[in-house]
């Protein structure tokens, strides 16, 4: 199962990464949003594919081997922050931009430029 999830990964880091280089905002704004993405899953891969127990300690006395581990988990919801914050600021980038230019679309920026 890792395998697959491994390679989902990889197949999302280089949709992200194309959609990055790309001439569109648009598509750098999707660019940046899968890579969010791609990183959270990473972040829940290393942690490990495993059914274990809740990781809140009981009266009686359990196992650690049995508990999940929280750090991923803290990880993955900093990651989601993180990656919604940056997704905000680049929506508010390219409305400005949109909105100074008149143009989303890197290529006609040069029409704009000669007028």
């Amino acid at each position: 199962m890792e395998l697959v999830i491994a390679v989902f990964i990889g197949i999302l880091y280089a949709c992200g990464v194309y959609l990055i280089i790309r001439r569109s905002l648009v598509k750098l704004i999707l660019g940046v949003f899968i890579l969010g993405n791609a990183t959270n899953l990473i972040i829940f891969l290393a942690g490990g594919l495993e059914r274990s127990g809740i990781g809140f300690i009981k009266d009686s006395p359990m196992e650690t081997v049995q508990m999940s581990d929280p750090l991923p988990q803290a990880l993955i919801l900093t990651a989601i922050v993180i990656s919604l914050g940056i997704a905000a600021y680049v929506l508010a980038l390219m409305y400005k931009f949109f909105k100074v230019t008149g143009t989303h679309d890197l290529d006609q920026l040069k029409n704009t430029e000669q007028k």
